[in-house]
């Protein structure tokens, strides 16, 4: 039903990181914030994403942060970039959603969710990169690609879902011989994101496991993170749990760090 061609005319459809989303993403490398802003400054659409990202609750400020140069200040290099990386994934996010039942504000609120919780994470591990940061950004991604290939045939992905009880990621694989994460993974290299995010990404499916054993253990952090929030009442009712098959085993030896780590009773 799916094609390697439609995957790969998907993938060419992602636009490039625009001139002044990479002059944005090189600056802050650098820890050059206030140039950084100056910059992200003149795009209305990054702006704007930013400025709703930052006052959802999760973040905790009090007051509506509206400066970009305030914003890149108080969330820093590494999670800057972050939230510069998940803007780059919603330009793939459709006008409207068929399969799953999204919308812009409940995906971002997904975005913000994973990301915020992803910094409690590589903070309670003793990780400061910036790449590792930008890890989370893909996930989100995977969802968007999951719609675009499967929203045209909605009914035929039903019907063998209801018929075999298969999570989405599974049914692609069966379909083209690739998975989400596959994609993911060409996603990132489209973008010119550093290797170590297609590793990490890859373990957090918990069946392609890496030999690096820093790689496998951010994986399953990240496995359980994503379980973790499409669990959560409204992201069940999008239709998200059904998302990726939920490997046990893989991450039992975290999983008690991990309940504790977020408050989980």
């Amino acid at each position: 039903m799916i094609t390697k061609n439609e995957i790969d005319s998907f993938i060419e459809k992602i636009p490039p990181a625009p001139n002044a989303l990479k002059e944005t993403m090189r600056l802050l490398s650098a820890g050059e914030l206030i140039r950084a802003a100056k910059i992200a400054e003149g795009d209305l659409a990054l702006k704007s994403y930013l400025k709703h990202i930052v006052n959802k609750p999760i973040y905790g400020f009090k007051n509506e942060v509206s400066d970009i140069s305030q914003i890149f200040g108080i969330l820093g290099v590494s999670l800057s970039q972050q939230s510069v990386h998940n803007y780059m994934v919603t330009l793939l996010s459709p006008k409207k959603w068929t399969l799953f039942k999204l919308n812009s504000k409940l995906f971002y609120e997904l975005q913000a969710n994973l990301s915020k919780k992803w910094e409690i994470i590589l903070n309670n591990l003793g990780i400061d990169d910036k790449n590792i940061y930008a890890s989370i950004s893909l996930l989100p991604a995977s969802i968007l690609v999951t719609e675009a290939l499967f929203a045209q045939k909605k009914d035929d992905i039903n019907l063998l879902r209801t018929t075999k009880a298969l999570d989405y990621n599974t049914v692609l694989f069966r379909l083209c011989g690739v998975t989400l994460f596959d994609i993911c993974e060409m996603i990132a290299k489209k973008w010119e994101m550093d290797d170590s995010i297609s590793q990490i990404v890859q373990a957090a499916s918990g069946v392609k496991h890496s030999s690096d054993e820093n790689i496998n253990n951010l994986g399953k952090w990240m496995h359980l993170l994503l379980f973790y929030e499409l669990s959560k009442p409204q992201f069940i009712e999008a239709g998200l749990n059904d998302f990726v098959d939920f490997q046990v085993e893989y991450v039992g030896d975290i999983y008690d760090d991990f309940a504790l780590l977020m408050g989980i009773q």
